[in-house]
């Protein structure tokens, strides 16, 4: 099945770019990203702080069924501009000594009306050398990015 989630990597850049049509007004599509609740579901995280305004911070938090932390990140949102634009950094805070360690990365999610019950959301991820977005690359960040936003799609369809 395709993905409706678009990730894009152009050889030699430091970015991936991601695009996802949803079939929701850009209201509700944004709010799935501002409103904590929401958030928590189809990301399948603890949402700490959610502060949605320009200069807020976020952080997020995911537990195994034993309540150890397995996933920590926050961030700051340099830039928040309600249903059109969201500037954050995003930070992963305790990822185990055998894995991968990504410094802060800077994304810019944008979000777009396409109909009354359409919309989109274009994300440019930039990441501080071409090597670490090729290892995030290799991960199966796309397929889980991509269920993710099914997750939000459903969710956010029993609002409507």
């Amino acid at each position: 099945m395709e993905r409706k989630t678009k990730v894009a990597a152009e050889d030699g850049k430091q970015e991936i770019m991601i695009t996802r049509e949803f079939d929701l007004p850009l209201e509700l599509l944004f709010k799935a990203y501002v409103e904590p609740e929401i958030v928590a579901q189809w990301m399948g995280t603890k949402v700490l702080k959610l502060e949605n305004r320009k200069h807020g911070a976020y952080q997020f938090e995911t537990s195994d069924p034993q309540g150890n932390v397995v996933f920590r990140a926050n961030g700051v949102l340099p830039e928040f501009i309600p249903n059109q634009k969201i500037t954050r950094t995003f930070e992963m805070e305790n990822t185990p000594a055998s894995a991968v360690r990504f410094p802060v990365q800077l994304e810019y999610l944008e979000f777009e009306k396409l109909t009354d019950n359409t919309s989109k959301l274009t994300m440019q991820i930039v990441y501080k050398s071409v090597e670490l977005r090729d290892q995030m690359l290799k991960m199966p960040f796309a397929q889980g990015l991509n269920m993710a936003h099914n997750r939000l799609q459903e969710i956010v369809n029993n609002l409507k």
